[in-house]
C-alpha cells in the first residue's frame, strides 16, 4: 500500500488540526480570564478600567500561548488518537493494511510546522506585542521598570531615581565584579528634561551605589565639578540587572544572533540567549515528540481496557519532560553543559523514546 494516502491524510490532518486548535482555544480562554482577574486587582488602585486590562490581557496573550503549545500539541494528539480508537477507525485503517505510522504522519507533519511557525512568526509577533504590554503596564500600574540595552557601541542602562530617571552608558561593562569602564551618566526629571551629566573612568555597583573613579558632574555651572570618587545613588542590585539581560521573552527570534554577538563584545554572558535560542530551534521536534508520546498512550485498543491509566500516565510522562527541559536549560545557562545539549536533549530523547516504543507495539 502506498505510504501516501490522500484522502487518509487529509482526514487525520483535520481531526488533530480540529482537536488542537479546540484545546488551544480552552487553554488560552482560561489563561486569558486569569489574567483578566490578576490585572483587575492590581489595577484597583490605579486609574485603569476594563478596556485598558483586557486590552493589556490580550496583549500578553501570545506570549502565554507559546508556553502552552506544547501542551496543546499533547493533549489534542491524545485526544485525536483516543476517538479514532474508540469508535474502531485505527481498526478500520489497520485491517486495510496500514501501520501506525500511516495515520501518525500526518499530525507528525502538521506538529513540525505549528513548531516552525511558534519561532517564525508567533515568537516575533509575542516579543513586540509583550513589550507594548509592559508600557501599558509602566502607563496604568505604575510598574517601574529597568532595562538594559547592547547597542553596537555598549552598553545602555536604565534606572528609576526619586526626581526621575537616569541613563548610564559604558563602553565595557564586567559582570564578574559589575563595573563599568568610560560610563557617562545623564540623569533626567519627570518631564524628561536633561537634569545633568556625570563622566567617569570606571564605576563600581556597591550596595546603595554606584563608585565612580575620576568623576566630571555637569550641573547648572559652566564648569564640571571634579572628585576623585563619587557615590551616584541606585536602588540596582545585581539581581535586577540579571533579570533585565533576562527579559528573553521580549527578543524575537531573528533578533537572538545579534544580541548575543553584542552581549559577548560588550563582556556580558550569552548563556542564558544561547540556551534560549537553541530551545527555540528544538521546538518542531519536541512538538514531533510530544505526537509521539500521545500515539504511545492512546493507541491502546479499547477492548483492553486501562486507558485512562495510560493517559494519565503519558500526561505525566510529558510534565517529567518539561521538568526535565528546565533542569537542562539551567546547567546550559550555567555553563555545565554545552548550550546546544542542554536545548536538545529533552526533544531528543522524548523522540526516541516514543519511537522505541510504538517499534515495540507494531513489531510485537
Amino acid at each position: 500500500m502506498r505510504f501516501y494516502a490522500p484522502i487518509l491524510w487529509r482526514y487525520v490532518t483535520r481531526y488533530f488540526l480540529f482537536s488542537f486548535l479546540t484545546i488551544l482555544g480552552v487553554l488560552l480562554a482560561i489563561i486569558y480570564a486569569l489574567d483578566m482577574t490578576e490585572l483587575l486587582r492590581r489595577a484597583a488602585g490605579y486609574d485603569a478600567g476594563v478596556k485598558e486590562v483586557a486590552h493589556m490581557a490580550l496583549l500578553k496573550l501570545p506570549e502565554v500561548g507559546q508556553m502552552v503549545l506544547p501542551f496543546a500539541v499533547l493533549f489534542g494528539a491524545i485526544y485525536s488518537f483516543w476517538s479514532l480508537n474508540r469508535k474502531s477507525e485505527l481498526v478500520i485503517m489497520r485491517s486495510a493494511g496500514m501501520s501506525a505510522w500511516h495515520f501518525l504522519t500526518p499530525a507528525i507533519v502538521i506538529a513540525c510546522l505549528i513548531g516552525v511557525f511558534s519561532i517564525t512568526v508567533l515568537n516575533p509577533v509575542s516579543s513586540v506585542l509583550l513589550g507594548k504590554y509592559i508600557k501599558l503596564e509602566e502607563v496604568h500600574l505604575k510598574k517601574k521598570s529597568r532595562f538594559v540595552s547592547l547597542l553596537q557601541n555598549g552598553l545602555w542602562l536604565r534606572q528609576n531615581d526619586p526626581e526621575g530617571y537616569a541613563l548610564i552608558y559604558s563602553r565595557h561593562f564586567e559582570p564578574k565584579d559589575w563595573s563599568m569602564k568610560k560610563l557617562i551618566i545623564f540623569t533626567f526629571n519627570e518631564d524628561d528634561t536633561l537634569t545633568s551629566r556625570i563622566d567617569g573612568d570606571s564605576a563600581k555597583l556597591e550596595d546603595g551605589y554606584w563608585l565612580i573613579e575620576n568623576a566630571a558632574i555637569h550641573g547648572d555651572t559652566p564648569v564640571p565639578e571634579i572628585l576623585p570618587t563619587y557615590r551616584y545613588p541606585t536602588t540596582l542590585t545585581t539581581p535586577d540587572i540579571e533579570n533585565s539581560f533576562a527579559s528573553l521573552e521580549t527578543i524575537s527570534f531573528w533578533d537572538i544572533p545579534d544580541l548575543a554577538r553584542k552581549m559577548e563584545e560588550t563582556g556580558v554572558s550569552s548563556s542564558r540567549l544561547k540556551v534560549h535560542y537553541q530551545s527555540l530551534l528544538s521546538r518542531p521536534l519536541f512538538f514531533l515528540s510530544m505526537v509521539l508520546l500521545a500515539a504511545t498512550v492512546s493507541l491502546r485498543p479499547a477492548r483492553q481496557g486501562g486507558t485512562a491509566l495510560l493517559i494519565g500516565g503519558g500526561v505525566a510522562i510529558a510534565f517529567l519532560v518539561f521538568f526535565l527541559e528546565t533542569v537542562l536549560q539551567a546547567f546550559g545557562i550555567s555553563q555545565k553543559l554545552p548550550e546546544g545539549l542542554a536545548a536538545w536533549t529533552p526533544a531528543i530523547l522524548t523522540t526516541l523514546l516514543g519511537s522505541a516504543i510504538l517499534l515495540s507495539l507494531e513489531d510485537g
